[in-house]
Protein backbone atom coordinates (compact mmCIF):
# COMPACT_ATOMS: atom_id res chain seq x y z
CA UNK A 1 0.00 0.00 0.00
CA UNK A 2 1.60 3.79 -1.16
CA UNK A 3 1.58 6.35 1.68
CA UNK A 4 -1.35 8.48 -0.61
CA UNK A 5 -3.38 5.38 0.19
CA UNK A 6 -3.52 5.86 3.93
CA UNK A 7 -5.61 7.65 5.67
CA UNK A 8 -3.79 10.55 7.39
CA UNK A 9 -5.38 13.41 9.27
CA UNK A 10 -5.41 16.96 7.72
CA UNK A 11 -2.03 19.10 8.61
CA UNK A 12 -1.47 22.56 9.12
CA UNK A 13 1.88 23.46 9.42
CA UNK A 14 1.88 26.96 11.45
CA UNK A 15 4.10 29.45 12.82
CA UNK A 16 5.02 33.11 12.31
CA UNK A 17 6.08 34.72 8.80
CA UNK A 18 9.78 33.31 7.82
CA UNK A 19 9.67 30.32 9.92
CA UNK A 20 9.59 28.34 7.27
CA UNK A 21 5.41 27.01 6.43
CA UNK A 22 5.68 26.65 2.99
CA UNK A 23 8.64 24.79 2.68
CA UNK A 24 7.92 22.67 5.31
CA UNK A 25 4.79 22.16 4.20
CA UNK A 26 5.72 20.64 0.81
CA UNK A 27 8.85 18.69 2.25
CA UNK A 28 6.17 16.85 5.03
CA UNK A 29 3.35 16.67 2.20
CA UNK A 30 6.22 14.50 -0.43
CA UNK A 31 7.19 12.76 2.69
CA UNK A 32 3.09 11.54 3.24
CA UNK A 33 2.47 11.06 -0.44
CA UNK A 34 -0.29 14.01 0.43
CA UNK A 35 -1.29 17.23 -1.94
CA UNK A 36 -0.12 20.45 -0.48
CA UNK A 37 -1.83 23.96 -0.21
CA UNK A 38 0.07 27.10 0.50
CA UNK A 39 -2.68 29.09 2.29
CA UNK A 40 -1.17 31.96 1.70
CA UNK A 41 -3.21 31.16 -2.16
CA UNK A 42 -6.49 31.94 -0.21
CA UNK A 43 -6.12 35.62 1.24
CA UNK A 44 -8.32 38.03 -0.87
CA UNK A 45 -6.68 40.38 -2.81
CA UNK A 46 -7.94 42.85 0.43
CA UNK A 47 -5.49 41.33 3.15
CA UNK A 48 -2.77 40.99 0.81
CA UNK A 49 -2.86 44.91 0.22
CA UNK A 50 -3.25 45.75 3.34
CA UNK A 51 -0.24 43.47 4.48
CA UNK A 52 2.01 44.76 1.59
CA UNK A 53 1.04 48.21 2.72
CA UNK A 54 2.70 47.10 6.19
CA UNK A 55 -0.26 46.94 8.39
CA UNK A 56 -1.10 44.13 10.40
CA UNK A 57 -4.70 41.80 9.76
CA UNK A 58 -6.83 41.98 11.96
CA UNK A 59 -8.97 38.92 13.30
CA UNK A 60 -11.94 40.01 11.11
CA UNK A 61 -9.35 40.46 8.30
CA UNK A 62 -8.69 36.83 8.80
CA UNK A 63 -11.66 35.34 9.37
CA UNK A 64 -12.84 34.59 5.97
CA UNK A 65 -9.13 33.07 5.21
CA UNK A 66 -9.52 30.62 8.25
CA UNK A 67 -12.73 29.71 6.83
CA UNK A 68 -11.75 29.01 3.20
CA UNK A 69 -8.90 26.77 4.52
CA UNK A 70 -10.99 24.69 6.98
CA UNK A 71 -13.11 24.53 3.81
CA UNK A 72 -10.36 23.21 1.78
CA UNK A 73 -8.92 20.76 4.36
CA UNK A 74 -12.48 19.01 5.00
CA UNK A 75 -13.10 19.05 1.04
CA UNK A 76 -10.02 17.06 0.95
CA UNK A 77 -11.34 14.72 3.44
CA UNK A 78 -14.60 14.49 1.28
CA UNK A 79 -12.65 13.59 -1.50
CA UNK A 80 -10.48 10.57 0.78
CA UNK A 81 -7.62 12.62 1.71
CA UNK A 82 -5.85 14.66 3.94
CA UNK A 83 -3.99 17.95 2.99
CA UNK A 84 -1.05 19.37 4.48
CA UNK A 85 -1.80 23.36 4.24
CA UNK A 86 0.83 25.80 5.40
CA UNK A 87 -1.37 28.69 7.33
CA UNK A 88 0.10 30.95 10.10
CA UNK A 89 -2.78 29.82 12.64
CA UNK A 90 -1.23 31.95 15.22
CA UNK A 91 -3.94 31.96 18.13
CA UNK A 92 -5.46 29.62 19.25
CA UNK A 93 -9.10 30.38 18.30
CA UNK A 94 -7.89 30.57 14.54
CA UNK A 95 -6.91 26.95 15.19
CA UNK A 96 -10.39 26.01 16.78
CA UNK A 97 -12.41 28.23 13.58
CA UNK A 98 -10.01 25.52 11.23
CA UNK A 99 -10.89 22.84 13.18
CA UNK A 100 -14.54 23.04 13.56
CA UNK A 101 -14.25 22.48 9.54
CA UNK A 102 -12.24 19.75 9.65
CA UNK A 103 -12.06 18.37 13.49
CA UNK A 104 -9.40 15.99 12.98
CA UNK A 105 -6.45 18.31 11.70
CA UNK A 106 -3.44 18.22 13.05
CA UNK A 107 -1.02 21.28 13.96
CA UNK A 108 2.79 21.49 13.17
CA UNK A 109 4.63 24.22 15.03
CA UNK A 110 7.31 25.93 13.40
CA UNK A 111 9.20 27.41 16.42
CA UNK A 112 12.44 29.78 16.08
CA UNK A 113 13.68 32.69 17.81
CA UNK A 114 12.74 36.42 16.85
CA UNK A 115 16.20 36.98 15.52
CA UNK A 116 17.22 33.27 13.66
CA UNK A 117 13.42 34.45 11.79
CA UNK A 118 14.44 37.79 11.21
CA UNK A 119 17.55 37.24 9.84
CA UNK A 120 16.01 34.37 7.19
CA UNK A 121 13.75 37.37 5.98
CA UNK A 122 16.05 39.52 5.21
CA UNK A 123 17.20 37.55 2.84
CA UNK A 124 14.03 36.70 1.13
CA UNK A 125 11.63 38.96 -1.19
CA UNK A 126 7.99 38.09 -0.16
CA UNK A 127 4.83 39.12 -2.76
CA UNK A 128 3.02 41.29 0.09
CA UNK A 129 4.28 40.55 3.92
CA UNK A 130 7.47 42.86 4.38
CA UNK A 131 9.44 42.17 6.96
CA UNK A 132 8.08 44.67 9.15
CA UNK A 133 5.22 42.74 10.43
CA UNK A 134 6.99 39.91 12.14
CA UNK A 135 7.03 41.93 15.83
CA UNK A 136 3.10 41.50 15.00
CA UNK A 137 3.55 38.73 14.25
CA UNK A 138 4.71 37.08 17.35
CA UNK A 139 3.15 39.57 19.37
CA UNK A 140 -0.05 37.73 18.13
CA UNK A 141 1.25 34.28 18.47
CA UNK A 142 0.10 32.41 20.71
CA UNK A 143 1.80 29.05 20.66
CA UNK A 144 0.37 24.98 19.80
CA UNK A 145 -1.38 24.35 23.48
CA UNK A 146 -0.09 21.30 25.03
CA UNK A 147 -3.82 20.11 24.97
CA UNK A 148 -4.12 21.20 20.99
CA UNK A 149 -3.68 18.01 18.58
CA UNK A 150 -0.18 18.68 17.29
CA UNK A 151 3.93 18.91 17.76
CA UNK A 152 6.36 21.75 17.46
CA UNK A 153 9.45 21.49 15.55
CA UNK A 154 12.36 23.74 15.84
CA UNK A 155 13.14 25.39 12.59
CA UNK A 156 16.80 24.75 13.09
CA UNK A 157 16.25 20.81 12.07
CA UNK A 158 16.78 20.23 8.25
CA UNK A 159 14.07 19.80 5.98
CA UNK A 160 14.43 15.88 6.33
CA UNK A 161 14.25 15.85 9.50
CA UNK A 162 10.82 17.59 9.88
CA UNK A 163 9.06 15.43 7.30
CA UNK A 164 10.72 12.29 9.01
CA UNK A 165 9.62 13.56 12.82
CA UNK A 166 6.15 14.55 11.26
CA UNK A 167 5.61 10.95 9.45
CA UNK A 168 6.99 9.24 12.63
CA UNK A 169 4.16 11.73 14.73
CA UNK A 170 1.23 11.61 12.85
CA UNK A 171 0.79 7.75 11.55
CA UNK A 172 -2.21 7.31 9.67
CA UNK A 173 -5.03 5.82 10.91
CA UNK A 174 -5.15 1.72 11.54
CA UNK A 175 -1.40 1.74 11.40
Amino acid sequence: MSLANKQYPPLVVMGVQGSGKSTAGQAVAARLGLPFLDGDDLHPASNKAKMASGHPLTDEDREPWLRAIGRELAAGLEKGTAIVVACSALKRQYRDLIRSYAPDTQFIHLEGSRELIAERLSRRDHEYMPPTLLDSQFATLEPLGEDEAGIRLSIALTLDEMANTAAAAFPPAGS
